[in-house]
C-alpha cells in the first residue's frame, strides 16, 4: 500500500510532519482541527510537501528522518 510523507505550513510559520496514506484525507482533518493536537491550534494550514513511499515502515521512517531535520534543511525539500 502507497504511504505518503507530507509537511503542512502552519499560520505561525512553523512546520508539521506527518505520513498518511490518503493526503487529501488527512489535510482535511488538519484543517477541521482534528487531525493532531499540534495543527489544530496553528490553522489554516497548508500542504507544502508531498513524498510517496512504497509501504508504511517506510513512511514512518522517513517521516522521523524530516522531523531529524533542522528548518533550512526541510525548506529547501520543497523550495
Amino acid at each position: 500500500m502507497t504511504c505518503f510523507c507530507y509537511i503542512l505550513e502552519c499560520a505561525d510559520g512553523t512546520y508539521y510532519t506527518g505520513w498518511t496514506t490518503d493526503p487529501e484525507r488527512r489535510l482535511a482533518q488538519h484543517s477541521k482541527g482534528t487531525g493532531a493536537r499540534y495543527t489544530k491550534t496553528r490553522r489554516p494550514v497548508k500542504l507544502v510537501y508531498l513524498e510517496p513511499q512504497p509501504d508504511k515502515k517506510t513512511a514512518m521512517k522517513r517521516e522521523r528522518a524530516i522531523k531529524a531535520l533542522p528548518r533550512k534543511k526541510k525548506i529547501e525539500l520543497f523550495a
